[in-house]
């Protein structure tokens, strides 16, 4: 099974406001940079739908490590989801889960590969998140022209 590392992230410049996404891809020796943006949206919809176009993106069931400075993703995906679909994606006090279609989504793509999770915090030096940031305000700025 190939190994592949991901780091993504995302950016809103208002929240909500013009948004951007962005992903930097490695596996065995080969990179990939994916990033894209929406004219109204949140920094969580742009963390989360980083990851969906990262995970998207790959053709084979693959193990992969996936970098994240989002708390909001990480904790999604390895606490939080359980309990929102035994709850029938609602939250601990009955309301419905904010982005559900996104989660839903990412879910989805999360059952295809063996995913390890981890959290890196922003703008501290790390290469893999400073490129991902960078291609997140990349997005941001394809849709503000």
């Amino acid at each position: 099974m190939s190994e592949v590392t991901i780091y993504t992230d995302g950016a809103c410049k208002g929240n909500p406001g013009p948004g951007g996404w962005g992903a930097w891809l490695s596996a065995g020796g080969h990179e990939k940079e994916l990033f894209g943006g929406e004219s109204s949206t949140t920094n969580n919809r742009m963390e989360l739908t980083a990851v969906i176009q990262a995970l998207a993106s790959l053709t084979r069931r693959c193990r992969v490590a996936i970098y994240t400075d989002s708390e909001y993703v990480k904790n999604g995906m390895t606490t939080w989801i359980h309990n929102w679909k035994r709850r029938g994606w609602r939250t601990a006090d009955n309301k419905p889960v904010k982005n559900v279609e996104l989660w839903q989504r990412l879910d989805s793509l999360v059952a295809q590969h063996q995913v390890g999770w981890h959290w890196v915090k922003g703008h501290a030096g790390d290469p893999g998140n400073e490129r991902a940031d960078a291609l997140a305000n990349k997005g941001v700025m394809s849709v503000q022209r």
